[in-house]
């Protein structure tokens, strides 16, 4: 039986999946089979595994750092919003419901058995679990049916580490206020901390150090320097694709639309050194001398057509595509490419039909199956090779898709416009493939180059195992498993 670790946060995005893919590779290279766990994500970005499911982005880069293949049991439970108060609801896998966050609530408590059945698979197969919470585990007031933070960690009897970002202010205060607000027996699971994203002369901050372990009694496992090369690495947030500005590079645009997902889809190109990606926020217009658009997935395609439409974009993607520009729509950024997206069951919310951009002549309808797949595909144009994966609801089909973007074991996939400068495809993770990513940029005359996006991947996997080893307690933080 494995021992386990839990690696919880002062607060959202302080660097807990960072820290877990480290201490996973970190501890694979010293001969540990780890597998990563955490029992509920909330997040749009999603992988494909190898037993058909579908988990959370983050679980699927610690289990590439953990060098094995992701499985729905590293994330039984996660959450895909499709509005500001509902979310689709996937357990261990597969879809089971679409819930408003109160009808959530009043679900999550049966929701602790799958996870733990999913953690004790896990623990059958490893000599250590990595495990990661959510939020924070000072949000006592979702205490009571709580299964991502102390309900579990006690249940599963695992210890916890805390995770201080000294970047964003207060982190003195957040992890000594967090030891105030919690429960007695829940502070009790906390072994010990770990400050992250420091900046600077890591000594200035000796005197908070000390006042944490003394006001909280946790052992301090380390000052973790900001680690710059994260940017290399897919990020759970899109903010994480507005990097610096390239000036002079060709620009592909994508929007950022409100229920933008899978958008790691588009990490490869922002390592591109010809490539300025540009996110269009709302309220923002497409650039007139952006080459690309691109629409990416979205959990609510008429949802974010109407959210579309009221940024204006709708007129600047005309008037792109009118001045010679290109358009690509990566699933529901495809559907929306089309005629109409029609949910006449009421799949994404409301029942009803939406007229789309019209870009290209095919129409979407919305059905409750969802197809979940790793796909190997050939790009028509250029007959290179794409490993893909597919993750959406909705058939599409309609004269262009005699024009298909590429085929699939013989069959034909996605649509491309009459005058071939619009381009529709369900193939997500598809600008991984080094080959088809420069044949596409060569095509739009943006210079290829020969750079390899999952070897760089992995390099950055690596330099963070070696970060963590430099400026942590490594040893230390194992030896706390249990």
């Amino acid at each position: 039986m494995a021992r386990a670790l839990m690696i919880q946060g002062a607060g959202s995005d302080v660097g807990k999946s960072l820290i877990v893919a480290a201490l996973a590779r970190a501890a694979t290279r010293r001969g540990h089979r780890v597998l990563p766990f955490k029992p509920q994500n909330m997040s749009n970005n999603a992988a494909v595994t190898i037993d058909g499911g579908e988990i959370g982005r983050a679980q699927a880069l610690q289990a590439q750092a953990a060098g094995v293949e992701p499985h729905t049991d590293m994330n039984p439970v996660l959450l895909k919003p499709e509005t500001d108060i509902g979310a689709q609801i996937i357990v261990q896998g597969r879809r089971v419901a679409t819930l408003r966050a109160r009808e959530y609530a009043a679900m999550k408590p049966s929701l602790m058995a799958p996870v733990l059945e999913s953690f004790a698979r896990l623990k059958d197969r490893a000599d250590l679990v990595l495990v990661e919470g959510a939020g924070s585990p000072a949000e006592v007031n979702l205490r009571s049916a709580d299964i991502a933070n102390m309900g579990f960690a006690r249940r599963a009897e695992v210890p916890v580490v805390l995770i201080g970002d000294i970047d964003r202010g207060g982190v003195i205060a957040q992890l000594v206020g967090i030891k105030t607000v919690l429960d007695p027996e829940d502070a009790a699971m906390i072994r010990g901390f770990v400050i992250n994203k420091f900046r600077g002369d890591p000594s200035l901050f000796d005197d908070g150090y000390r006042l944490i372990e003394t006001c909280t009694s946790w052992r301090g496992f380390g000052v973790l320097p900001y680690f710059a090369r994260a940017n290399e690495l897919p990020a759970e947030d899109v903010l994480g694709l507005a990097g610096a500005h390239k000036p002079g590079k060709c620009r592909i645009a994508f929007l950022a639309l409100s229920r933008i997902a899978n958008f790691d889809d588009l990490d490869p190109l922002k390592l591109e050194p010809d490539v300025d990606l540009v996110m269009v926020r709302p309220g923002e217009a497409i650039s007139g001398d952006v080459t690309l658009v691109v629409l990416p997935g979205t959990k609510s395609t008429r949802g974010d057509l109407a959210f579309l439409r009221a940024q204006g974009w709708d007129i600047d993607l005309l008037a792109h595509h009118r001045r010679g520009g290109h358009v690509l729509g990566l699933c529901g950024g495809y559907q929306m490419l089309g005629r109409s997206v029609q949910d006449p069951e009421g799949i994404e919310g409301p029942a009803g039909e939406t007229p789309g951009l019209g870009l290209l002549d095919v129409t979407t309808v919305m059905t409750p199956q969802k197809t979940l797949t790793r796909v190997t595909a050939v790009h028509a144009a250029t007959n290179r090779p794409i490993e893909a994966y597919e993750i959406h609801i909705g058939r599409t089909d309609g004269p262009d898709r005699a024009r298909p973007f590429a085929s699939s074991a013989g069959a034909p996939e996605g649509a491309v416009s009459s005058d071939g400068r619009v381009y529709g495809s369900y193939l997500h993770g598809l600008f991984a493939s080094d080959s088809f990513r420069g044949s596409f940029l060569a095509r739009l005359d943006i210079p290829a180059t020969d750079q390899q996006y999952r070897a760089r991947v992995e390099s950055a996997l690596d330099a963070l195992a070696d970060h963590v080893d430099a400026h942590l307690d490594v040893e230390g933080l194992l030896a706390l498993a249990r």
